[in-house]
């Protein structure tokens, strides 16, 4: 059941949070064994939480917009007495004395912590699989990735082991694998939700975002989470404004401008991928938008991203990978090396690239209201995969490695600051589903959202259930 729906029985006393959280732990114990979603599972408080929550039921207390409904944690995101690893050995203990802003506003608005989800070392790779808990399988196919790095939430959100779930979104560590396990992920504007743990608050390229099956349930979700806090610089001052009621969708696009592109910096995509992304596009223009093609050059972002990111995490966990050596994932001790090649000056080149971009985009954001692109080249690779090499697109090799080919749309977002998110548009004749990727200005979560509203009521998805 949607969120959504789940809140509104609760509050109306026709279901009670104790049957809720009992059937959602349940399922985890049925399901989880073969796709591996959570690593951490707080059964016991969670079920003393949804009994303190049937409680204030029957006395009448004010009740939060989730009340007593559960939802799960990426473990790259703090939760209070409830361990955070970060998929590493070396965290593997660690247990947080507060919540981070975002789960600290789920949690008051009555929502309740059932796990925490897998995620890659450090939320470093497209592919969840760590050291410390091994690979997460895609519901839709075991022997797929979940992608990643929010792999554990995209996996444990398409199966039904609870209807939302906080994921993170480096380089689109949310829209990945939403896009690879048919589900919905939202990387909202810049500081909309609060980020209070980013390294470098400043230059900061990763968003905390909503993760669930369906529109309404991001929007209210991303609506809890939303709003200024001190510790996030880019927060201070923005409101993003009543985002729950925009996420259950209006009547149709009548009037909204939407450039259209198959391609982004790349020049490859899977053949299937592109009929279905292209056999969903007017969908919007039967909706009412006025659709355009968009061909505005564009180069891929890689390069740029590249030097940023991993010259961050060599300087974050290089005393870390001096201690750990090969308990440190291959795939991170690879990527930080790359980074320790960047020098100060390539560094502040690409910030430079960085802004050019966030201006071209700005650009092309006076002509049309939101940019609407496919959100992976193909579906879920084999779980299997090396994410240093290329990924197989129609039985070649596409060069440039996984994150030039495979999701060349998502993140030149995370540099631009732009919110986007991914919604289900079709699945494959294997049964993999396929992403279809919508981008808005700055501080237009609301019409992101209206837009993937009405394409689901158009295109329902959640009738499709993974054969777990």
């Amino acid at each position: 059941m949607p969120a959504t729906v789940l809140a509104d029985a609760i509050a109306s006393g026709e279901l009670s949070p104790v049957e809720v959280v009992d059937a959602v732990l349940d399922r985890i114990d049925v399901v989880d064994g073969p796709l591996n979603a959570f690593i951490t599972v707080c059964g016991d408080r969670a079920r003393a939480e949804a009994t303190a929550a049937a409680d204030a039921l029957a006395r009448g207390d004010e009740l939060g917009p989730l009340h007593g409904v559960p939802f799960s944690v990426k473990d790259l995101v703090a939760t209070a007495g409830v361990r955070t690893t970060f998929g590493s050995v070396a965290h593997s203990d660690s247990v947080p004395a507060t919540d981070a802003v975002s789960v600290a506003r789920l949690r008051a608005a009555g929502a309740i912590l059932v796990g925490k989800t897998t995620t890659p070392e450090f939320g470093h790779k497209p592919l969840t699989e760590a050291p410390l808990f091994g690979r997460t399988a895609n519901p839709w196919a075991l022997d797929r990735t979940s992608g990643g790095s929010s792999g554990g939430s995209a996996a444990a959100v398409a199966a039904g082991l609870g209807p939302l779930s906080v994921g993170t979104d480096g380089g689109g560590s949310i829209r990945i694998p939403a896009a690879c396990c048919g589900i919905v992920g939202m990387k909202p504007t810049l500081g909309v939700v609060p980020h209070d743990a980013a390294p470098d608050a400043f230059a900061n390229l990763s968003y905390i975002g909503p993760m669930a099956r369906t529109v309404a349930d991001a929007a209210l979700m991303l609506d809890v989470m939303s709003g200024p806090d001190p510790a996030d610089p880019h927060s201070l001052g923005r409101h993003a404004g009543d985002l729950a009621s925009t996420g259950r969708g209006g009547t149709d696009l009548a009037g909204v401008r939407i450039g259209w592109r198959t391609m982004f910096g790349n020049d490859r995509i899977e053949a299937e991928t592109q009929r279905l992304f292209e056999e969903a596009v007017p969908v919007l223009a039967e909706l009412g938008a006025d659709l355009r093609p968009h061909d505005e050059p564009v180069e891929n972002t890689y390069p740029v991203w590249g030097p940023l990111t991993f010259s961050g995490w060599a300087a974050r966990f290089g005393d870390l990978e001096a201690e750990l050596g090969d308990r440190m994932s291959a795939s991170l001790r690879t990527w930080m090396a790359e980074g320790r090649q960047a020098i100060a000056v390539d560094l502040q080149r690409a910030q430079f690239i960085r802004t050019r971009l966030y201006r071209q985009v700005q650009v092309w954001l006076q002509d049309i209201d939101l940019l609407v692109t496919p959100t992976l080249t193909r579906p879920a690779i084999d779980i299997g995969s090396e994410p240093t090499g290329d990924p197989v697109i129609d039985g070649v090799p596409a060069p440039g490695g996984y994150r030039a080919a495979w999701y060349p749309y998502t993140h030149p977002f995370n540099l631009t600051g732009h919110p986007a998110i991914t919604v289900p548009c079709g699945w494959t004749a294997d049964g993999l589903p396929v992403g279809l990727h919508l981008v808005g200005r700055w501080f237009d979560d609301a019409l992101v959202l209206r837009a993937a509203a009405c394409f689901e009521a158009a295109r329902p998805w959640t009738d499709r259930h993974p054969p777990v």
